[in-house]
């Protein structure tokens, strides 16, 4: 039962959950177009890989102390993630973006030559997805989210 008392774990999944639950009412209000799928979704505002990141590490600053080598091992993991996340995923996000360009021509280029809508949709390839990594904006409110919910969460463990 320890585990259930280990604050900067369970403030972390918490920041999770949260961040992905509350990306269906931000798409909401940006776009007015109601996508519950996006809490199953990587990518959107705000980044729930830097809202737990961010979490676990005040809630390990709040526990041992912003001194100790745990909150240190902690904070780096954490930018490193949070630079990923803004980084080779975006980047890799952009890449399928081309990518799935360059195959909608080639089967364009195929529809002129051979008769490719009368083949059956297994026979189709897949599109890359193309929303993996995170604008800074998404990764700072995701950050930001997960120290909120640490300091906002942290009295109900004490």
């Amino acid at each position: 039962m320890a585990l259930f008392e280990n604050f900067p774990l369970i403030v972390a999944l918490f920041a999770i959950l949260f961040a992905q639950g509350v990306k269906v009412p931000i798409h909401y209000i940006a776009t007015k177009e109601f996508k519950p799928g996006l809490v199953f979704s990587t990518g959107g505002m705000p980044s729930s890989h830097s809202a737990a990141v961010a979490a676990v590490t005040t809630g390990v600053g709040i526990e041992h102390g912003i001194a100790s080598g745990i909150f240190a091992v902690s904070c780096i993991f954490s930018i490193i993630i949070m630079f990923d996340a803004t980084g080779i995923r975006r980047q890799a996000g952009e890449q399928a973006i081309v990518l799935n360009m360059l195959v909608k021509d080639f089967q364009y280029f195929v529809d002129e030559v051979k008769d490719w809508s009368k083949k059956k949709q297994f026979e189709k390839k897949e599109e890359l997805k193309e929303l993996l990594g995170h604008q800074p904006i998404e990764v700072f409110f995701g950050g930001l989210t997960g120290i909120t919910l640490a300091l906002l969460a942290y009295p109900l463990f004490t």
